[in-house]
């Protein structure tokens, strides 16, 4: 063949190419992966689920496709973001916080979901039981809404003469309602009295900490939000200007610089839910996978905050703690 014949083929062979790879990506898996949060917030959880998925077979652009889509705490864009996925359509969504995970099973009863969520699935709705979840749905919960009593004994350990207590809710979030009973409960049954300050933007924030600075209580409590996840590191701020102790329900508050975080391991958890959707894009039927709750729970304590606000972490709190932030 002679030259001026080789080069026109070459050229056609490569005007080929991306064809070629785009019929090998519509032969893969794809997962929505629908998020309340904002990327730069779930770094490590992120990294987890694709550990998670990996162990089951499936690299990301090697054996499935992700497709992400960032609320950045904007819960009322869920429902078109979710409905997006559905109309692609996608192989399976992940779903991750409440909020994402209601939007999701509000789509679509018939694409797998595998959700990561705090409060209660049953009692939300997502799933008929946590052995047999009957649906479209499973995933893990992080139970992290029931845990505020946890949160306020510790508070009280900390500070043993604290009175007024301040808990930071989100009144439009899914986790407020189940997470503030027992909180309230556990109040009374310590004889504080506790005051609820609301926020479901940043500008709400700004004017809920003016607020909590007025009132001026002993100590505070940050509910589980993931809008206060997204907003992090303002929150943290704001606390350590309080001067006040502050307990936090995920250890990112407290690598962040707050003074301590109880709550699960969610790293764990992400793990967990790209192993359940590994498992479901071989075959298995989300209605036959119980819902996974954790059986450990992580303290973390910053003694370098507990040092600037001139706090005596109590030697038995420290006992238990599973990391110590010099």
């Amino acid at each position: 063949m002679r030259r001026r014949e080789v080069i026109p083929l070459l050229g056609s062979a490569v005007a080929a190419w991306p064809f070629v790879a785009r019929a090998q990506q519509q032969t893969m898996p794809v997962i929505g992966y629908l998020s309340a949060l904002s990327e730069t917030q779930v770094a490590l959880q992120l990294a987890a689920f694709r550990r998670g998925l990996k162990e089951t077979g499936f690299a990301e652009d090697r054996d499935v496709l992700i497709e992400y889509r960032w609320a950045d705490g904007q819960f009322q864009r869920l429902p078109a973001m979710a409905a997006e996925f559905v109309r692609r359509p996608v192989s399976l969504l992940l779903a991750q916080a409440p909020p994402a995970a209601l939007a999701a099973k509000a789509a679509t009863a018939t694409i797998p979901i595998v959700f990561v969520v705090g409060f209660d699935p049953v009692g939300s709705g997502l799933v008929a039981s946590l052995k047999k979840p009957g649906g479209n749905a499973t995933g893990m919960t992080l139970i992290s809404v029931v845990l505020g009593q946890k949160r306020l004994e510790m508070l009280r350990d900390i500070s043993p003469k604290a009175s007024v207590i301040a808990m930071l809710v989100n009144p439009l979030s899914p986790d407020s309602i189940p997470e503030i009973g027992p909180v309230q409960a556990g109040a009374q049954a310590l004889g504080l009295q506790l005051e609820m300050f609301n926020a479901s933007t940043p500008k709400e924030i700004e004017a809920a900490f003016g607020a909590i600075t007025a009132r001026k209580p002993d100590a505070l409590l940050v509910g589980t939000d993931p809008f206060f996840v997204n907003q992090r590191d303002d929150i943290v701020a704001r606390a350590a200007r309080l001067r006040i102790p502050a307990i936090y329900p995920f250890r990112d508050y407290a690598t962040a610089g707050g003074l301590i975080s109880y709550g699960a391991n969610v790293a764990s958890s992400y793990r967990q839910a790209g192993i359940y959707a590994g498992r479901i894009l071989t075959g298995a039927k989300p209605a036959e996978l119980p819902v996974m709750q954790p059986t450990t729970f992580e303290l973390v304590i910053n003694l370098k905050i507990a040092s600037t606000l001139g706090i005596q972490i109590p030697p038995v709190l420290h006992a238990q703690s599973d990391e110590v932030i010099e």
